[in-house]
């Protein structure tokens, strides 16, 4: 009874564990390992781009700059107490400086909340752009994609039309080893406002962007900016054509390529070895369902019903062996000394005889 107990108890056991690895096997890997950061957003980053032959309106003279070698850095620091365990908070501060003729543009910033697990844009936790929270940003913030990329388009807010602009799926390549997906972002003379310049005559932007991505990691490689900010009119003041307020083609150095690949190659890592751990989840299920179900039908069955004749010649054998028995025990009773108390004289037992005799 104890064996049975013993061999249903641990049955039981396998079966939990069974269940257990199944669980673990199926989960996704954001809960297996805990969410994968994108490597843009893993620590603190400067992304730098650069850009020869490059035009701007100077913020001193007022007077249209050409043959401009800009360098643009992209300092990207975490903001860890506005944000969440599902909601993490950045801000991008964004410098131009004019190398050819040692100039500074006009610096920007921008704080962005991004969802953990989808990777869009959300309205919370003080984001805004120069200071003004009342900028709603959606789409994606341009540093990060959602992982497992796919080929099709997705919005990515751009900063100078304060909108969520398409990125159209544009073909596949190799960044520094990764395969990555690129996305590309076409804009043809939007209007974006009104530059102290002009209160009339609106700014015009024109722009293709592209992004390579990690399709796995959702990671940004690379990026190319093709940007001009120009005003729709040339001003009241002068006969010339219309200045150029920024007009730039920008593309991520090498290094940066370089830093961004190395981080992606450790998510791609992390991303590995939950696959792996899956995987061995769901082989250990397997092989504690065949154990369950062995154990499990080990257990002890009622023995089955005998023969009618069986029984029989069995009864009969047991009859034999009782008459067999029986002479043996008579034999040892009359060979065993009368007790004490029973020993009689001869008179008395013939008298007792004769009497007995009589009545019979």
């Amino acid at each position: 009874m104890r064996r049975h107990g013993t061999s249903e108890l641990t049955g039981l056991v396998v079966a939990g564990l069974v269940a257990f690895f199944a669980v673990l096997g199926f989960l996704p890997g954001s809960l297996a390992i805990g969410p994968v950061v994108p490597p843009a957003l893993s620590s603190p980053e400067t992304l730098i781009l650069t850009a020869t032959d490059a035009s701007y309106l100077s913020p001193v003279t007022l007077a249209e700059v050409s043959g401009a070698r800009i360098e643009e850095k992209r300092a990207l620091t975490p903001d860890d107490g506005a944000g969440s365990p599902s909601v993490a908070v950045w801000t991008v501060t964004t410098s131009d400086d004019d190398i050819a003729h040692q100039q500074q543009l006009e610096p920007t910033s921008r704080t962005f909340a991004i969802d953990s697990a989808t990777g869009q844009l959300v309205s919370c936790c003080g984001a805004n752009i120069d200071g003004n929270q009342l900028i709603r940003q959606s789409g994606l913030s341009g540093y990060v994609f959602p992982a497992g990329a796919r080929r099709q388009a997705y919005d990515i807010y751009d900063t100078v039309l304060e909108r969520p602009e398409p990125a159209a799926y544009s073909g596949s390549g190799t960044i520094d080893g990764i395969p990555a997906y690129q996305y590309t972002e076409d804009i043809t003379a939007a209007r974006a406002g009104f530059s102290p310049l002009s209160s009339t005559d609106p700014e015009l932007y024109s722009a293709r962007d592209s992004y390579w991505v990690d399709p796995e990691t959702g990671a940004v490689l690379a990026v190319t900016a093709d940007e001009d900010l120009y005003l729709a009119r040339p001003l009241a003041t002068t006969t010339a054509a219309a200045p150029r307020l920024f007009d730039a083609d920008l593309t991520t150095t090498r290094a940066t390529v370089a830093q961004l690949a190395a981080a992606d190659r450790g998510v791609r890592h992390d991303i590995a070895v939950a696959r792996d751990l899956h995987l061995a989840c769901l082989v250990l299920a397997a092989a504690s369902a065949v154990i369950a179900w062995f154990t499990l039908s080990r257990r002890r069955r009622p023995p089955a019903p005998r023969h009618p004749r069986t029984r029989k010649r069995q009864g009969i054998f047991r009859q034999q062996k009782i008459t067999a028995a029986i002479p043996a025990l008579t034999s040892m009773s009359s060979s065993r000394p009368a007790a004490p108390w029973r020993r009689h004289s001869p008179e008395k037992s013939a008298g007792a005889g004769s009497l007995i005799h009589g009545r019979i």
